[in-house]
């Protein structure tokens, strides 16, 4: 209930300052719009540039897919073969 009271009040006393000092709000406002303006803006490109690297880094990066299926299919086919005759000559002894 405290903060209730304590916050209606900072709005009226709020919305006084504001009829009262009108102009120095809008100066203020004219000065902050621009810097604001400027931080989001540099910011913005510090996220895309950040972004675009990524997918340059990502770019680079050989994935599993890009290897060619038949390639690994007969790598792990030979493998099969050698690892069946290794274990046929164990049983054979």
């Amino acid at each position: 209930m405290k903060t209730l009271i304590g916050g209606a009040i900072a709005a009226v006393i709020g919305v006084i300052g504001l009829a009262i000092w009108f102009n120095a709000f809008l100066q203020l406002l004219a000065g902050a719009v621009p810097v604001m303006l400027l931080l989001g803006g540099c910011l913005a490109l510090y996220l895309g540039f950040d972004e675009l690297k990524d997918t340059w880094q990502k770019e680079g990066e050989v994935s599993p897919m890009d290897t060619e299926p038949e390639t690994e299919l007969e790598k792990y086919r030979k493998e099969n073969e050698e690892l069946k005759k290794e274990i046929e000559s164990l049983k054979a002894k």
